[in-house]
């Protein structure tokens, strides 16, 4: 049984972990690793917001998010979702992970990135835009996978995968994970803030984020299930996990979670794959923490989870959850409705 935390961001612990040293998990759980070289990850969520009647024009604006990836210094991995929002708005997300900050910059630097994203003509088409980057330093994420090959989202940039970890199967065992956990409480400081643009009246509009925004992301991948893993997914796992995820996007404000959700991968025509996960951004762990463990809504979603667990084989669960400074955040609107991402919660400064 090995730590979550990788021998080489272990520090003395100033901060107790949540369980007593001898705890021993009820099941089998792995965590991503990363050499010591990897210092700092970036997750890009880059959005196209459209209607119904715009879909083929959306289609090819992530097709070209897409492309440009495959440019030098694009991301190590990438995905594509899509997900109707609770305004009506239908919108594709392609999301992409970089182990290299460096690199990261230089490709967002490039002309084929920053002269597209540049371009007035994305003001005038019709179609909303966002990006949404964060990037946390290594000992700011922390990973889980009820499998071992093939990790999806930040595990699939990271070097390896971990044996069965101590840390899991118990309330706090997230915060656990973190190797900043050892030293930190990871607490929130400052607001949202809208530096620039006004999310009421469209256009583009800038976001500042804060200290340890918090960022989850949590999946299934159900496309190698068998007939009786899906009726698992389908029946027992999926409706209490759908109600969770609407009541975060339509009732989670008041909780501190700025913004959530629950996608479908596509492939570039957008015919929907079977792999789903939620996105959510909090104002903090904390935050998040108190939803997962004493909310009706997550409560359904957890004894459930450790009810049909001893049952799964092809279907794979994760998760990965990340904070970040706040100088490490990028929120960016075009032409999005206001309720889009940050801008329903960020604060306006006064004129």
């Amino acid at each position: 049984m090995e730590s979550a935390i990788d021998k080489h961001l272990k520090c003395p612990r100033t901060l107790s972990r949540r369980v007593h040293d001898d705890y021993k998990p009820p099941f089998p759980m792995f965590v991503g690793r990363a050499d010591e070289n990897v210092k700092q990850v970036v997750m890009a969520y880059l959005g196209v917001q459209f209607r119904d009647e715009q879909r083929a024009a959306a289609l090819q604006a992530m097709r070209y998010i897409d492309a440009s990836f495959a440019l030098s210094d694009g991301p190590g991995n990438h995905d594509l979702t899509y997900h109707l929002d609770n305004q009506g708005y239908e919108n594709f997300i392609a999301v992409g992970y970089w182990r290299d900050p460096a690199a990261y910059h230089r490709w967002l630097l490039s002309a084929p990135v920053a002269d597209w994203w540049g371009d007035e003509a994305r003001l005038s088409e019709g179609l909303g835009y966002f990006r949404e980057v964060i990037a946390p330093r290594a000992d700011q994420f922390e990973t889980l996978y009820a499998f071992k090959e093939d990790l999806p989202g930040v595990g699939a940039v990271m070097d390896g995968i971990s044996g069965e970890v101590e840390e899991h199967g118990y309330w706090g065992s997230a915060r656990d994970r973190f190797a900043i956990s050892q030293t930190d409480w990871m607490q929130p400081t400052g607001e949202l803030q809208v530096i620039s643009g006004d999310p009421a009246k469209g256009g583009k509009v800038v976001i500042r984020g804060h200290d340890n925004l918090t960022l989850i992301r949590s999946g299934q991948d159900w496309v190698e299930a068998g007939e009786e893993e899906r009726a698992l997914y389908f029946t027992e796992m999926l409706p209490p996990l759908q109600d969770g995820m609407n009541f975060l996007r339509d009732e989670g404000q008041a909780l501190g979670c700025y913004s959530n959700r629950f996608v479908r991968n596509v492939d570039l025509d957008g015919n929907l794959l079977d792999i789903a996960y939620d996105i959510g951004h909090w104002r903090s762990l904390d935050k998040l923490e108190r939803w997962a463990e004493s909310h009706p809504t997550h409560l359904r979603i957890f004894t459930t989870f450790f009810r049909v667990i001893g049952g799964l084989s092809k279907l794979r669960l994760y998760h990965e959850v990340s904070v970040a400074d706040g100088s490490q955040q990028l929120f960016e609107y075009i032409n999005c409705h206001p309720q889009t991402g940050m801008m329903r919660d960020a604060q306006v400064s006064p004129t």
